[in-house]
């Protein structure tokens, strides 16, 4: 699954860093990059993207303009606010706006990319099918709310207690290199999509956070390390 981001900022270094960022993650595709208000709002709707990072200070006005205006037509579009704005009130009128997340600048790589893992993890599940139990909003509305490891009931589907309990402990020990799929499979005894698909549900709850490293000859390999 493919999302589509825009990205909204008039600094241009900033812009293209915030690019940098956007496509180190996997699953995400830089659809195009907006200056401007007036651009954004053009963009937009022709490329139609699932996710806008914006900016708040804009010369022509404040980004919270924009998401007023993809609020009231509708769109589909979720939306991350970036800003240097430390206002509570400027974090209100953004929640109440239905903003996805806020973070604040300068963004670390690390803080950004894992926004970036949950909102498609948010997606992936929302894709699932149209039903819905409690459990499905309490892990999209409340994805770092504590879980007994052995509580199926708290897990979402295709997520064992004693498999996701193995996973964890692979990672009590710290291991600067990280761990790759492969490597959590061969040491709890799955599957390396098992493994993964673990590996990524842990991403979402912030337990564990993933880079891509490049080998020795330029192959790039996922590995996840511990927060």
């Amino acid at each position: 699954m493919i999302t589509r981001v825009l990205i909204v900022e008039d600094d241009v270094r900033i812009a293209d860093l915030h690019r940098r960022f956007t496509e180190r993650v996997q699953g995400c595709e830089v659809v195009g990059i907006a200056h401007r208000l007036d651009d954004a709002r053009d963009m937009a709707e022709a490329l139609e993207p699932h996710l806008i990072l914006l900016d708040l200070y804009f010369p022509e006005g404040p980004g919270t303009e924009l998401l007023r205006e993809i609020r009231t037509r509708n769109l589909e579009i979720d939306v991350l606010l970036i800003t240097a704005a430390r206002e509570v009130g400027t974090l209100k009128e953004a929640l109440r706006g239905g903003v996805f997340d806020y973070l604040i600048k300068p963004v670390t790589a690390e803080r950004f990319h894992e926004c970036l893992m949950k909102f498609c993890a948010y997606r992936a599940r929302l894709g699932l099918g149209n039903a819905i139990e409690q459990r499905d909003v309490d892990t999209l509305l409340h994805p770092a709310s504590p879980c007994a490891p052995m509580d199926s009931n708290c897990l979402p589907k295709g997520i064992d207690g004693l498999t996701l309990t193995k996973v964890r402990g692979v990672f009590e020990q710290p291991e600067p290199a990280g761990r790759g799929a492969e490597d959590v499979a061969e040491l709890i005894g799955v599957s390396r999509s098992t493994a993964r698909r673990y590996l990524e549900y842990l991403i979402s709850e912030g337990t564990l956070y993933a880079d891509v490293v490049y080998g020795s000859v330029g192959r790039p390999e996922r590995r996840y390390f511990s927060r």
